[in-house]
């Protein structure tokens, strides 16, 4: 079975804003520099978040996401 790795951006409640998903390792790191990258200073500051995790197939993604394939 193959993961999927899914990368995140969320606001301090927890609530998704942004996600991709790929089972391509490099381009979720990738996608995780991006999204780290384009959260300005006040939402660093307000405790949003970027991260990087896997999972065991499509649908544990918990959001639909933009699917990223090779």
């Amino acid at each position: 079975m193959t993961s999927v790795w899914v990368c995140e951006q969320l606001d301090p409640t927890g609530m998704v804003h942004a996600c991709i998903a790929s089972c391509n390792e490099e381009q979720a790191r990738d996608c995780l520099k991006s999204f780290q990258e384009n959260l300005d200073d006040r939402q660093k500051a307000e405790g949003w978040v970027a991260r990087l995790r896997t999972v065991d197939s499509w649908e544990d993604v918990p959001v639909t996401p933009l699917k990223l394939s090779r």
